[in-house]
């Protein structure tokens, strides 16, 4: 049963010819160590050898006009966009408990810097028409908080049944965040910005701007300059 492998020709180069014609059926097996060495110093003169094009590659000398265009294009890199990109893939540490100024609150697991996205809120979009007839659908079924966020004229973020942690921040007339619509392939997002560096633990708040209203939604905040009620 045991059958002596017939030797494998080499090409006029030295390198091993493939009967097949893939080398991929052949499956495993050793290559000579000289044909190694020949194809690793062939490999590293190649990678050592300058391209023949060195001089069209290099960049030139920047003027002073080419510095002042390529810092104008770096800092419009350095945008609502981008930053949101890297909201998504490194999102900030954050976590909700019990809040001293109302049932439950957002807090900061590890410290932000000013002018950073904090988390996006995130909920169904949904018209001017469907927010009202579900806000009364919301106080029929006893759920006390609302959580819509108006965006524009006729857009609305409805958190209330399908969100995440921040429609659980609180409103603080003295807030160490503010809510910023931003806009990312053309739709229109809702943002959470820090307006100054928050501490570990510190709770995340904003203010809410609730329109001017008759029936008055008390605050209790209890920040120095609490303006008493939130509408």
């Amino acid at each position: 049963t045991s059958f002596s492998t017939p030797k494998k020709k080499k090409r006029d180069d030295g390198m091993r010819e493939h009967v097949t014609g893939c080398a991929r059926s052949e499956g495993y097996y050793k290559i000579d160590k000289k044909d190694k060495l020949k194809y690793l110093n062939n490999s590293r003169a190649f990678a050592e050898e300058p391209p023949a094009d060195t001089q069209v590659r290099t960049c030139p000398p920047q003027v002073p006009e080419q510095r002042r265009l390529l810092s104008s294009f770096t800092g419009s890199c350095d945008s609502d966009l981008l930053k949101f990109n890297q909201l998504k893939f490194r999102k900030k540490k954050l976590k909700f408990c019990k809040s001293h100024i109302h049932d439950w609150g957002l807090f900061a697991m590890e410290p932000i810097a000013a002018d950073e996205m904090v988390i996006e809120y995130v909920g169904q979009n949904i018209r001017q028409v469907i927010a009202d007839m579900r806000e009364k659908r919301y106080e029929d079924e006893g759920i006390g908080s609302s959580y819509m966020f108006r965006v524009d004229h006729d857009t609305i973020i409805d958190a209330t049944k399908c969100g995440n942690f921040a429609r659980f921040i609180n409103h603080s007339c003295n807030p160490n965040c503010y809510a910023k619509v931003i806009t990312v392939e053309s739709q229109k997002k809702i943002v959470i910005y820090s307006k100054q560096h928050i501490n570990v633990n510190e709770e995340i708040t904003y203010d809410y701007k609730f329109p001017i209203e008759d029936v008055k939604i008390p605050c209790l905040c209890g920040s120095e300059n609490c303006r008493g009620t939130l509408n």
